[in-house]
């Protein structure tokens, strides 16, 4: 009987020769990352538990991310906290604010994380890097702490469900459609604690960027992990960000799974996830004239350069709706200057967009674009639970970059082709 890729990864790292799903594992980790938000509980947590040196400084990561720029005394004074831990412990790898942006894709752009790693962050959408043909995964702010100190992490091996995605996309259906229609077919707890393995022609023909926004969103079925078998997509994406070695692992054809999906994506329009959840979904179609308040592009679900190259093909020489406001907000540093360059920025800004700094923001309603009582926003975020992104009474529906950039010219929820 042969192992997934999830288990080949796990059972290396504890230099094993087999690890079974259901078993619990103590593995050493490739890195750890933590955020602005996550940071300062775990650093009470490794004072508490008597240590005083990090397993290592190079294998740590800080990404400030979540209310930055500091949204008012309480982050500011939890920053300073976190970089006076940092200047203590000699640790490297710190992207302060204008030097990152969006922990996830700033792990992914600067290599963080590569082929066969395992790598943990106290973040639940670290299930993202998974696109990389590693094994990445969410951990509790103290669990954090533990690997900073042992640099370890103890572990559940996951049970392995494959999705097959097969077909041809139509040019408006992307990873976030392929994703959400997923997930309206295993539900919110569907695959909890499981690692769900994307494969197929379809998911082989998506780009990094699509392959990044497809495993994040694993979690809202309530996955460990979500992860794509590398292949020359991947080596592309590595090229020059690899500057230590990486192994790249494939699953075994005799690899047992709990479940195997297979998913046509060329019957597939874009898809919308209606309030108050992720595996609400139905097409774009079914919500024709559904008026909004807010478009917001950003968060680590869809803010990379692919994604606002979309956007600004959708709204160039358009005016947003003037009953509706438009949020942008690139995903790291790196993809601003790259939008700023090939003259997208120029594009919101014409169609009366606002551009704000790579951050976090209005996705977990922290600021930046948080919701009032009654408002409507389509977003390219990946939750709209109730008070998600601002008020109890508010509503958020998820769906594609293009969709919500077609949304925002319309003043309501509609398909790409109506606008363009």
């Amino acid at each position: 009987m042969g192992m997934t890729i999830s288990q080949k990864i796990l059972a290396d790292h504890c230099q094993r020769k087999w690890v079974e799903a259901g078993e619990y594992v103590m593995a050493p980790v490739d890195g750890v990352m933590s955020s602005d938000s996550s940071s300062a509980m775990a650093i009470k947590e490794f004072y508490q538990m008597g240590v005083r040196e990090v397993f290592d400084p190079e294998k740590i990561f800080i990404v400030f991310d979540h209310n930055i720029p500091a949204k008012d005394i309480a982050s500011a004074n939890n920053c300073v906290t976190i970089r006076n831990f940092i200047k203590e412990h000699h640790i490297k790898n710190f992207y302060e604010v204008g030097r990152g942006g969006i922990q996830h894709l700033v792990a992914a752009q600067e290599g963080f994380v590569l082929p066969g790693d395992l790598f943990v962050a106290a973040d639940s959408h670290t299930c993202t890097l998974g696109a990389l043909g590693a094994f990445t995964a969410g951990l509790g702010r103290s669990n954090i702490s533990s690997v900073w100190a042992l640099g370890k992490v103890w572990l559940k091996v996951p049970e392995s469900i494959k999705v097959v995605f097969f077909g041809e996309r139509d040019p408006w259906v992307a990873g976030k459609d392929m994703a959400m229609d997923f997930i309206s077919r295993i539900g919110l707890d569907g695959a909890i604690y499981c690692s769900i393995e994307y494969s197929g022609d379809a998911v082989a023909a998506l780009p990094m960027s699509d392959r990044l926004t497809l495993c994040n969103m694993s979690v809202e079925a309530g996955a460990k992990n979500g992860i794509v078998p590398p292949d020359t997509v991947t080596l592309e994406w590595i090229r020059g960000k690899a500057v230590r070695p990486y192994k790249m692992y494939q699953s075994d054809l005799d690899a047992t799974y709990r479940e195997v999906y297979e998913i046509d994506v060329a019957r597939l329009t874009p898809r919308v996830a209606k309030p108050h959840s992720p595996s609400n979904v139905v097409g774009v179609e079914e919500l024709a004239d559904t008026p909004i308040d807010q478009a917001f592009i950003g968060s680590c679900t869809n803010s990379s350069i692919e994604d606002l190259r979309v956007v600004a093909k959708v709204l160039k020489g358009k005016t947003i709706d003037k009953n509706v406001r438009m949020i942008i907000i690139p995903g790291t540093q790196k993809i601003y200057s790259a939008a700023l360059k090939e003259g997208l920025l120029h594009i919101f800004l014409e169609a009366e967009a606002i551009v704000g700094p790579a951050t976090c923001g209005p996705c977990a309603g922290l600021h930046m674009g948080v919701l009032g009582k009654f408002e409507r926003a389509i977003s390219s975020t990946n939750r709209n639970f109730i008070g998600r992104m601002g008020d109890p009474e508010s509503e958020v529906y998820l769906a594609n970059p293009a969709v919500v950039a077609a949304s925002a010219v319309a003043g309501k929820i509609i398909h790409p082709e109506e606008v363009i």
